[in-house]
């Protein structure tokens, strides 16, 4: 019998305990931003499968790959997600299929794992969590590492699309416009946000959009916070009916969602698009808080 999961996010020790475990699969989905000679962000990002191979990860975990085999790599953005028979191919691959206990980490707080939470939950299957803290507080605690490649025992996985968890264009248009009922939340950073600095060439965010940067969801360890800080992060927005969270490219975004449903609400949907797809629009309506 699986593991059963009983919240989106899951301590070390809960795994620790569960490893080896039938029906459960352990996913690194570490991924690496590339940085130029002087150590700045480009704003392009590599697959952390290197670190998974010889920094090490957590014993008989796989490794998941976000840029190519659980994204649509074909598509004009990057990280768009999959369409439902691509997802369901990869995540068989990596051995999951229904009834599967699914953890996912990284190295980097959790963004990149929250994001194939929630493709999973996306693909109907809740038998998911994040590991808290990631590989960082793993490693930090002194628990079993492992180095090398663990082949996945491919398996055969069914998505359901669940309806409502993604949003385009045309829906957060008309949110802007009043025509639909939501509160917006961008996950970017808030100079980002704010339209100081970034990566991007057109900062700021879409109108009337509340910030709550992801990197503030966790603490020094990488840990997220606690439910109440989680719920006064979010507060201008809980009392919404539906929540629609973006970012630079859909991944921070997905760590924002996961905090949202870690603090019970019940109607959240990520804008895939984000602002890569927004900002290509030089008519798509931009806010800055700069001077």
């Amino acid at each position: 019998m699986s593991p059963v999961i009983t919240s989106p996010l899951v301590s070390s020790q809960w795994v620790a305990d569960h490893l080896g475990a039938d029906d459960m699969v352990v996913v690194d989905v570490s991924v690496l931003p590339v940085r130029d000679r002087d150590g700045e962000a480009t704003g392009r990002f590599t697959t952390g499968r290197g670190e998974y191979l010889e920094q090490g990860h957590v014993p008989g975990a796989v490794f998941g790959d976000l840029i190519h085999d659980l994204s649509d790599d074909r598509a004009a953005l990057p990280f768009t997600r999959p369409d439902v028979e691509r997802f369901a191919e990869a995540a068989g691959a990596l051995g999951i299929a229904a009834g599967t206990t699914v953890v996912a980490y990284d190295s980097s707080g959790g963004p990149w794992a929250a994001r194939l939470w929630w493709l999973l939950r996306a693909a109907g299957h809740d038998d998911a969590a994040v590991l808290d803290g990631g590989f960082s507080a793993w490693a930090a605690e002194g628990r079993p590492v492992d180095v090398g490649a663990v082949e996945p025992e491919p398996s055969v996985f069914v998505a359901h699309e669940r309806p409502g968890v993604w949003v385009d264009k045309p829906f957060v248009e008309a949110v802007v416009r009043g025509d639909e009922r939501a509160a917006l939340v961008c996950g970017s950073p808030r100079a980002e946000f704010d339209g100081v600095a970034g990566a991007r060439p057109r900062l700021g965010h879409i109108p009337g959009s509340v910030n709550v940067p992801s990197t503030e969801l966790v603490d020094d360890a990488l840990h997220f916070a606690e439910p109440a800080q989680l719920e006064a992060a979010f507060a201008p927005v809980l009392t919404a009916e539906k929540v629609v969270v973006y970012c630079g490219q859909g991944i921070a975004a997905s760590a924002d969602a996961l905090a949202l449903v870690l603090v019970g609400h019940d109607d959240v949907a990520l804008y895939d698009g984000s602002l890569d797809e927004w900002t290509g629009d030089d008519d798509a309506p931009l806010e800055a808080l700069a001077a």
